[in-house]
């Protein structure tokens, strides 16, 4: 199957180069494709890729997990509702064992985790592609998922790709329409995945713009919690337009100031993705945000919650890394404030609000 991905960012395609990626994709298609990780993202994607490849290879860490998931047919703890057909599936919780098996490694789990799974790696990474639906970065390097695999594991940067794009796990699993953008500085890399992610209820574009891509989606946590502070605060929809509309132009001042591309920031890939992210009732950052608003100490909602509010990390890394850029980002501040500093969340909004335009 051929989808009608769309390229924007600043990739133009002509019509031979597009029948030469489709027929170089023979090749492509015989890689074997691996899911690293267990969460509801990871599981998602996994019925994604499914959909267009006979095998996957899974790796997830526990063991005890992947047992249950065979005897259920199910993922046992996320996404509980999507049934697999596990004969088509080799799970493995041995991380050497899968990278030696696969030629993609699609890594889905949160970013604070990433070292932990690969650190037992002994087997070099520079050969496969590099397929990161992380939408985080790692945590005391502050570094953006590619460039850490970039300068940690010597992977080709043609050989790393980023996802996003405004696409909850939970819609997925209910094949409600969804996009998702593949980024890669290959071309030809960004539409093979592409093509192996298309399906009925899921469209692709490509993208060249690897780096705005993973800062977006870095950022857009962030705001998504400073969304849920105002809604745990009782703020309303009119307050929460003026804070997304500024959250916009903020995030765009910092993707100019770090990586200086032209970019269309009101592309799905970036706004939409800030949308959905702050405004849906399956966010996990809006709802860590929300609990904060109404009162919970960070400790205790990261208990509640028992999942990882990727912005958490995120407000973090990027406050530190703006002491290098000093870009104007007031709504970040405000957040690292609240959530590191103990700000009260009344005082650190109201002073936001004076910011706001």
């Amino acid at each position: 199957m051929i989808n009608e991905s769309i390229e924007w960012g600043n990739s133009s395609v002509t019509l031979h180069e597009a029948m030469s990626s489709v027929v170089g994709s023979k090749k492509f298609d015989d890689m074997r494709i691996a899911i690293m990780g267990g969460g509801s993202w990871a599981t998602a994607l996994a019925k994604i890729f499914l959909t267009n490849n006979k095998y996957i290879n899974w790796y997830m860490r526990r063991q005890e997990q992947i047992d249950e998931f065979i005897r259920l047919g199910k993922n046992p703890s996320y996404l509980t509702g999507v049934k697999f057909d596990t004969d088509r599936i080799n799970f493995t919780n041995d991380i050497n064992k899968i990278v030696k098996t696969s030629d993609v490694l699609v890594f889905a789990m949160p970013s604070p985790f990433l070292k932990q799974h690969l650190k037992r790696l002994k087997r070099k990474l520079d050969g496969k592609i590099i397929v990161s639906a992380i939408k985080g970065i790692v945590p005391e390097d502050n570094m953006l998922i590619s460039d850490y695999f970039m300068t940690k594991y010597n992977v080709p940067e043609e050989n790393i790709l980023a996802l996003g794009g405004p696409c909850h796990a939970e819609e997925v699993a209910l094949e409600r329409f969804s996009y998702l953008t593949v980024a890669c500085k290959s071309r030809e890399r960004a539409r093979n995945i592409a093509d192996k992610l298309a399906n009925s209820y899921i469209k692709t574009r490509i993208s060249d713009d690897v780096y705005g891509l993973e800062y977006t989606s870095v950022m857009k946590n962030i705001y998504a919690i400073a969304a849920g502070i105002c809604f745990g605060l009782k703020y309303g929809d009119n307050f929460l337009a003026v804070l997304i509309s500024n959250a916009v132009q903020e995030m765009n001042r910092f993707c100019t100031a770090t990586n200086p591309q032209h970019r269309d920031i009101s592309e799905s890939a970036f706004l939409g993705d800030l949308l959905v992210t702050a405004y849906s009732k399956f966010s996990r950052n809006r709802l860590f945000g929300s609990m904060i608003g109404m009162g919970y100490s960070v400790k205790t909602a990261q208990i509640e919650m028992e999942m990882i509010a990727e912005g958490f990390y995120a407000t973090k890394t990027i406050h530190e890394m703006n002491e290098k850029y000093r870009v104007n980002i007031p709504i970040v501040n405000a957040v690292y404030n609240i959530l590191y500093e103990k700000s009260s969340p009344i005082i650190e909004i109201r002073e936001l609000s004076e910011k706001l335009q």
